[in-house]
């Protein structure tokens, strides 16, 4: 079964702390796909991966850049993995049918939102149900991960 750890945002918005997730990713060698909820979520989140950082970017690509296979990141909003990804990053409350075929899954969501708090606890019974393995991860007031028990 899949790893899934659960991301709650409480100090900074999606935005922020992905940019330092996939850093994380990238860091192990792995690749990844992030799955938005809508193509224009991609869109942003394509745009804000070439400038998050004013000395650095994330490679990356979506259906609009094409070569997927030569992307270490895929942005998308359809359940898929063209690149070969072992990481699954779910965010905007989206779901794959496909979670045995990464070793890992990142699901975040927006603590301020409190449909996307009700959102995350049912998929985390739904997970927990299919027999994942599963871990809760609260982001800390300085933008850093603390796991909860």
């Amino acid at each position: 079964m899949t790893d899934i750890g659960f991301y709650h945002l409480v100090a900074t918005p999606l935005e922020k702390a992905l940019p330092k997730l996939l850093e994380k990713v990238l860091g192990s060698g792995a690749r990844a796909v992030v799955m938005a909820g809508s193509t224009e979520r991609v869109e942003a989140l394509n745009g804000l991966l070439w400038t998050y950082a004013p000395n650095g970017f994330l490679p990356h690509g979506s259906a609009k850049d094409g070569q997927a296979e030569r992307q270490p990141i895929w942005l998308t909003a359809k359940d898929e993995n063209p690149n070969g990804a072992t990481i699954l990053v779910l965010t905007d409350g989206a779901m794959s049918d496909h979670l045995p075929s990464y070793g890992r899954c990142l699901d975040v969501f927006d603590g301020a939102d409190e449909t996307a708090v009700a959102q995350a606890r049912e998929r985390w019974k739904l997970y927990k149900d299919a027999g994942h393995g599963l871990t809760y991860w609260q982001q800390t007031d300085s933008g850093g991960w603390e796991r909860k028990n």
